[in-house]
Order: structure tokens, then C-alpha cells, then sequence
């Protein structure tokens, strides 16, 4: 998972540079404001690092970062379910705009600064020179700890989520349980008025249709009578001389057989008009006038309009009125159900302090590795005696990461009280702390690439040697990169490059140079004695590089790492190292 290229246009004083990384340690070094740390903001912003206007070089349109990794077979099964083409190398870019504004991708496919950020967790450590101070915080240190020690909080945060939501479920039921109660009586005021009409559906229509034709009973009833005479009447009834004109053309169709379809449709008629006389005397045998279920209809009639006025609705409504207000009601009873809800909340409270504990039980366990382990690389970066513990304590706040509280103490030497590293005095001893966390936690990770940004400030002379050592021999598994101003580090580096920065066309532009036999010594010595140069430095820093080649630590063929001869050919050649 090593960095293999990093190519920049018109990044903050670069105008462009291409430039190749090795495998093992790397440093990078040079004057104080010549842009060492450029190359870190860089590659924190093609890892979805918030970006801005302000990284464009002054007079651009747009700053351009491309980063190339080897891609591991950890990261193939999210490059294929995010949608993006599985290659050997991992090739990032982002574009930023003079606007601020910016585009990224993924081997060649557009993505998000969230799937960059998603893969640089991945790809690069960075330990920076105040990392220290984001171990003051009691979740930076819990969450170091459980990196430590290999602790799966996700199931505690579940159910952590789980026991939040049931907790304010049941506070906001407890808090509005008046307003509730007085909404309960009200809903059910409302019900019994309108269970005492028991409104149906449709129901209005037809009290409607009964209350017309009741109201209409006699009109309706002399119609009838009225129509039923003048088809029986035997004088003036039209069923007499139907009847007679329907025998006439019976008696004749055998002269004219074209009377018989007259005939037929006569006869149609007749029993047709006895049809209707019989439904007209069924009509008034059952017909009655009813003025009492009248005055009833009248009565139920007048409660729908009253309610319907009450509650500003139309009577057709009030059905589904009434059922709106149960189906509100059931709600209610339900939300007002305080003691149902304290139980759901007891119950995911438990299930919490259960998983809680194990989470704790492991750190405990933790704690005292981690400890060991700080505590013996403290030893070898000056602090002899120095101690590093890892205190726990039990919170009386649950939180989504337990209900343990990590603090951080230290004792510089020996016979000093162990302190809250915060309260840790000493700059030097605080960048040596520092430095020995970030070696400790560094073996734990997955990432290819570790990078040190002046981790080793406050600190010189045998300490610096050692962490020179240190990073080295970190080189043999991991790609090291490490932003340096210490001779003693830089003389155990694999490669070395230097930062400067120089006027161009009313401008400034900063680049980076490969360095090797009389170029490094010179750096070396400038980093020894100053710019002016002298015979005695210059043999202190051939010297220094000497000494740091008997004591190297061997590298070894790390997967996904190139090796030394590659390293030394790109060296040679100066291959796609250019910085203009």
C-alpha cells in the first residue's frame, strides 16, 4: 500500500512537480518556510482533506494533486462495490478551483471527499508535531485504546443509540403527559358526542332520500290513487279501450296478417299496464303517512347539522371524523403508556451495561499492554525511567463508547508522579512522548504509509540519533516519510530530498530535489552548521552519514514496497523528480 508518485500543478508556491517515493525512509528536508510540509497538506487533500481557494497558486485557475498507491487486495472489494475500476495501482486526483470549489477522482471514475477520506484511513498514518494534544482528550485516548487492543465498540454504539432513543421517548411522554391527558379527555368528549349519532357511512344520503319522500307522503299517495283510476276507470280508464282495440286486431289478423305484429305489441302493452296497476295498489296498500317516524328523521337530521356546524365539517364527513378521533385516541393511550415505555427503556439500559462491561473487562486487559509498550520506547528517546499509563475509570454517564473514562499519564524520569500528559511541562519531553506513541500505535495499522511531520522537534543529539534508528527500522515493513531538521534523523534516511524555495518572475516557487553523495553531505552540513559551510562541518556530516550506514537495519523484500536497487537506480537517474 505504498505511495508511489505524487504529481502537483499550481499547488499554494509549486507550480509543478512530479515526484517518485521509495520504499523504506524517506525524509524531507530543508530551510524553515521553504514548503517541507506542502507535500503533507497535498496528500491530506487527494485523501478528502477540506480543501479551499486558498491552496491555488496566487494567478491560477486551479490547483492539481494526483497521488499514485499500490492498491492492496484489502481495498479490491470496495473499489468494486463504490463502482470503480480494480487495478494494480491506486490513482488518485482532486482539482481545486480558485473558487474553492472541487472535483475528485478514483482510477479515472469521479468521486466523493468522503470515499477519498474512506480510503486514506487506509492508505496513510500521518503523526503530526502536536499530535500529543489530541491525546488530552478523553475520546482521542479511548479510541487509541481501542485500536490498541483490537476492541469492536460498534455493537455498544447500537445499542448505546438503542437505550438513547427509548430514554428520550420515555422523558418526552413524561414531560407532556398533562398536555396528553388533557388532549385524552377532549378526544374523548369529542367521541361520545358523536357515538351518540353513530354516524354510517352513506347514512346521510339515504336519511336524506327517507326524510323527502315522507315529508311528500300524500302528494305521493294521490298520485298513485289518481294514476290507478285512470287506468281502471270503466269509462275514461285507458286499460278498457286498449283492451278492446288489442281483441279487434286479434279478430281480424287472419284477413291481414299485418295486424298481428299490431297486435302483438297491444298485447305488450296491456300486460305492461296491468303490471303497473298492480305495483301502483301494492304502492298504496303499504303507503302511510308515518308522522311519527317523520318527526323522527327530523330529529336526526337536525343532531347531523348541529354537529357538522360544531366541529366545522359537512355532515357527509363525520364518519370518517369519528374515526380519525379513535384512531388519535388509540395513539395517545398508547404515548401516554409511561409505564410500558420506562420498561422498553430499563430493558435497552441493561442490555447496554451488559456489553458496556465486556467492552471494559477488554480494555482493562488492554490498558496495562499498551502501558508496557509506550513506556519501554520511552526508555530508548532519553527518558530513562520515564513511565506511560493508561488510567481507566468508571463514568457515571453512559456514552456511545461505554462507561469508561481514559486518561494518559506520564513521568518524565524516574521518581516523578505519573501526570495527565497535558500537565507534561517539557516541550522536549512532550515531542519525545509524542514520537514514542506514534512508533507504539504505528505497527498496529493497516496503512502502507507512515508519515511523520516534525515529530522529532524538542528533541537532539543521541535522542535524535535514536529516532533516526526508530524510523528506519519502522522502514523495513512500512514506506516512512518524515519531515525532519535534525542531521541525526536525516543520515538514517533511505532517500533524502530537499525543499527550497526561490524568487521566479516576481513570484515564488518552491521545489524538491533528490539528494545523494556530495549534494546530501552538504545538506547535511547545512543542516549541521548553517549555510556557511566549513571543513569541520562538512567532515561532521560525511561523518554522521557514515556512521549511519554501519548501524542501518538491513531492509527486507516488504510486499507492495519497491526495492533498494530500484530505489537507488531512481536515485541515480532522477526519474520523474522534477520540481519547476
Amino acid at each position: 500500500m505504498a505511495l508511489k508518485r505524487i504529481v502537483l500543478r499550481d499547488f499554494v508556491i509549486v507550480q509543478s512537480l512530479d515526484l517518485d517515493w521509495q520504499a523504506g525512509f524517506t525524509v524531507l528536508t530543508g530551510e524553515t518556510g521553504a514548503g517541507k510540509s506542502i507535500m503533507l497538506d497535498a496528500l491530506q487533500l487527494v485523501l478528502g482533506a477540506r480543501a479551499d481557494a486558498q491552496v491555488v497558486r496566487e494567478g491560477c485557475n486551479q490547483a492539481d494533486i494526483c497521488a499514485a498507491f499500490d492498491c492492496p487486495a484489502s481495498l479490491q472489494t470496495w473499489l468494486e462495490e463504490a463502482g470503480f475500476a480494480q487495478e494494480p495501482e491506486l490513482l488518485l486526483r482532486r482539482v481545486i478551483d480558485n473558487q474553492g470549489r472541487s472535483r475528485a477522482w478514483i482510477n479515472g471514475t469521479p468521486a466523493t471527499a468522503t470515499q477519498l477520506r474512506q480510503l486514506g484511513d487506509q492508505l496513510i498514518d500521518i503523526h503530526g508535531q502536536h499530535a500529543w494534544q489530541s491525546l488530552t482528550r478523553p475520546d482521542a485516548a479511548r479510541a487509541m485504546l481501542d485500536t490498541y487492543g483490537s476492541i469492536d465498540t460498534s455493537g455498544l454504539k447500537t445499542l448505546w443509540s438503542n437505550w438513547r432513543s427509548a430514554s428520550q421517548a420515555l422523558e418526552q411522554a413524561l414531560a407532556a403527559q398533562d398536555n396528553l391527558q388533557r388532549e385524552r379527555e377532549r378526544l374523548q368528549w369529542q367521541i361520545s358526542e358523536l357515538d351518540k349519532l353513530a354516524p354510517r357511512d352513506d347514512e346521510w344520503e339515504e336519511l336524506n332520500a327517507q326524510h323527502t319522500r315522507l315529508s311528500h307522503a300524500q302528494t305521493l299517495m294521490d298520485s298513485a290513487q289518481t294514476c290507478l283510476q285512470l287506468l281502471e276507470d270503466d269509462d275514461a280508464g285507458a286499460a278498457t279501450p286498449l283492451g278492446r282495440a288489442h281483441h279487434m286486431l286479434q279478430d281480424q289478423e287472419h284477413l291481414e296478417p299485418e295486424f298481428k305484429d299490431i297486435a302483438d305489441v297491444l298485447g305488450s302493452c296491456v300486460a305492461q299496464l296491468h303490471d303497473a296497476r298492480h305495483s301502483l295498489q301494492a304502492y298504496l296498500r303499504r303507503a302511510d303517512l308515518d308522522p311519527e317516524q317523520l318527526a323522527d328523521l327530523d330529529q336526526r337530521l337536525s343532531l347531523w347539522m348541529q354537529l357538522a356546524r360544531r366541529y366545522k365539517r359537512t355532515p357527509q364527513e363525520l364518519p370518517s371524523l369519528l374515526q380519525g378521533w379513535k384512531q388519535e385516541l388509540r395513539q395517545l393511550d398508547a404515548a401516554v403508556d409511561v409505564d410500558g415505555l420506562r420498561a422498553t427503556e430499563q430493558a435497552a439500559l441493561q442490555r447496554f451495561q451488559t456489553e458496556a462491561r465486556q467492552v471494559s473487562q477488554q480494555r482493562s486487559l488492554a490498558a496495562p499492554r499498551l502501558s508496557r509498550a509506550i513506556t519501554q520506547s520511552m526508555q530508548s528517546l532519553g527518558m530513562k525511567g520515564g513511565r506511560f499509563e493508561v488510567q481507566l475509570e468508571s463514568s457515571q454517564t453512559n456514552s456511545p463508547a461505554g462507561t469508561d473514562n481514559v486518561t494518559f499519564l506520564v513521568a518524565g524520569h524516574t521518581g516523578a508522579t505519573p501526570k495527565p500528559i497535558a500537565k507534561v511541562a517539557s516541550g522536549g519531553e512532550l515531542s519525545r512522548i509524542s514520537l514514542a506513541i506514534a512508533v507504539t500505535t504505528s505497527e498496529l495499522g493497516q496503512a502502507g504509509t507512515l508519515i511523520f511531520d516534525e515529530v522529532d522537534s524538542g528533541v537532539g543529539g543521541a535522542v535524535a540519533e535514536t529516532v533516526g534508528r526508530l524510523m528506519r527500522s519502522l522502514g523495513v515493513s512500512r514506506q516512512v516519510l518524515a519531515v525532519t531538521h535534525l542531521p541525526q534523523v536525516a543520515a538514517y534516511a533511505d532517500q533524502h530530498y530537499r525543499v527550497t524555495k526561490r524568487p521566479k518572475s516576481n513570484t515564488t516557487i518552491s521545489s524538491v530535489d533528490p539528494l545523494e553523495g556530495a549534494e546530501r553531505e552538504m545538506e547535511m552540513a547545512r543542516m549541521l552548521g548553517g549555510e556557511h559551510l566549513s571543513e569541520a562541518t562538512m567532515a561532521h556530516a560525511r561523518e554522521m552519514l557514515g556512521m549511519a550506514r554501519l548501524t542501518s537495519t538491513p531492509h527486507l523484500n516488504t510486499p507492495g514496497l519497491r526495492d533498494n536497487k530500484s530505489t537507488t537506480a531512481a536515485r541515480k537517474t532522477g526519474s520523474r523528480v522534477r520540481g519547476v
